[in-house]
């Protein structure tokens, strides 16, 4: 399927300016030209096939009917309890019915066949937090929907959970990873080792596709706080700035791939920040919420977001474009903004019916059911990995 960008002069001015006026990130590149001199550029986000520019992640959010590319049905068995929305009681449907339309561009509908045929034998790794997983779902429930005949295998652990397509030896995998980099334990702490990554990335050096992310859990405190000290340099410390934390975290990260990861034979993405939505002020311009602190209740997507770009992903996009081969930056943060309508919300079986009685303060407006918003990333990262 090809991606189609409109050739008359003003159509493609307009779009030009609608692209530059957002700030954010990096250059995705096709798999000929990803490696192309990524960090000197100071863009929007593009994606380069068949001598076409489309701005990938640049668009709005329309209907259509013929979403969602699947059902939590056909895939039972993969889907976490947290993640699927339907099976536990989600009264509406209409959040699934929508597709990204990237301005100047139209995206290839993702085909699991295709998928598995261009990546016969290869493995696929999602590296990262609890967003890597639903991501991860994602892809498996796209691909086994598409082919469900196939022989597979699956082995869900921790850190490694595996699912196998055994008739294409095609492997897609998820490594727990919350900060990428590794977390000991010394006399009975947690202690994250923010330029130590060795121990994590054993796992990593096979894959043939490596997927990244990071970001929520740098900002955890008290019980949510996935470690007791931090150390850098040598030193120890309970605390420290969370985005200046982050920054090494990531800078070492950077460092292992430009170090192990030939990039010949290894394609390399970072999934940029998922939004959260707890404050209803984001999209309700400031007045008094009536029914909700949260995302309950939230039924369709904002058409647009008064959200400036995280200073999280400031940090992870200044990383990215120091790196001698950048990781190709998948940025859904700002697209996956405008869906306050995509989370679990209190329909998670992760809860109890006491804690979705009480929406306020129990609603998951973090993770994003399935079938749902991730499918999109999927469909980016298809695009992106494919095209």
């Amino acid at each position: 399927m090809a991606l189609f960008c409109s050739q008359s002069i003003g159509s493609c001015l307009t779009i030009l300016c609608l692209v530059l006026v957002q700030c954010r990130s990096a250059l995705i590149l096709s798999m000929k030209k990803h490696h192309h001199s990524y960090h000197h550029h100071r863009t929007a986000p593009m994606f380069q096939t068949n001598q076409s520019n489309c701005a990938l992640f640049a668009g709005t959010w329309v209907q259509d009917d013929d979403y969602p590319m699947y059902q939590s049905s056909e895939c039972p068995l993969i889907i976490d309890p947290e993640f699927n929305c339907q099976m536990y009681g989600r009264p509406d449907t209409g959040y699934l019915k929508y597709r990204w339309r990237p301005l100047n561009c139209e995206l290839p509908r993702f085909n699991g066949l295709e998928f598995l045929d261009k990546m016969r034998g290869k493995t696929v790794m999602f590296v990262g937090d609890s967003l890597g997983r639903n991501q991860w779902e994602s892809l498996v429930c796209l691909i086994y929907s598409a082919a469900p005949q196939t022989q597979t295998q699956m082995v869900k652990g921790d850190p490694l959970s595996t699912f196998s397509f055994l008739d294409y030896g095609v492997t897609i995998q998820f490594y727990r990873a919350p900060y990428l980099v590794d977390i000991d334990m010394m006399q009975g702490k947690r202690v994250l080792r923010l330029e130590d990554i060795s121990e994590n990335s054993k796992a990593w050096r096979n894959a043939d596709v490596l997927s990244f992310n990071t970001g929520h859990w740098w900002s955890h405190n008290g019980g949510l706080q996935g470690w007791d000290y931090m150390e850098s340099g040598g030193k120890y410390y309970r605390d420290m700035d969370r985005l200046a934390a982050l920054e090494k975290g990531m800078r070492t990260w950077a460092n292992w791939v430009d170090s192990n990861i030939d990039t010949a034979r290894t394609r390399v993405f970072f999934l940029s920040i998922s939004p959260t939505h707890y404050n209803p002020n984001e999209w309700n311009g400031g007045a008094t919420p009536t029914t909700t602190k949260n995302c309950y209740g939230e039924t369709a997507p904002m058409t647009t977001s008064g959200v400036t770009y995280p200073d999280q992903m400031r940090v992870v996009d200044n990383v990215i474009r120091g790196m001698s081969n950048p990781a190709s930056l998948l940025d859904i943060t700002m697209l996956s903004e405008l869906r306050k309508d995509g989370h679990p919300s209190i329909y998670s079986g992760d809860l109890s019916p006491q804690q979705r009685a009480n929406p306020d303060h129990s609603a998951d407006c973090s993770h994003w059911c399935l079938p749902g918003l991730p499918d999109t990333w999927n469909q980016l990262f298809y695009t992106a990995l494919l095209y």
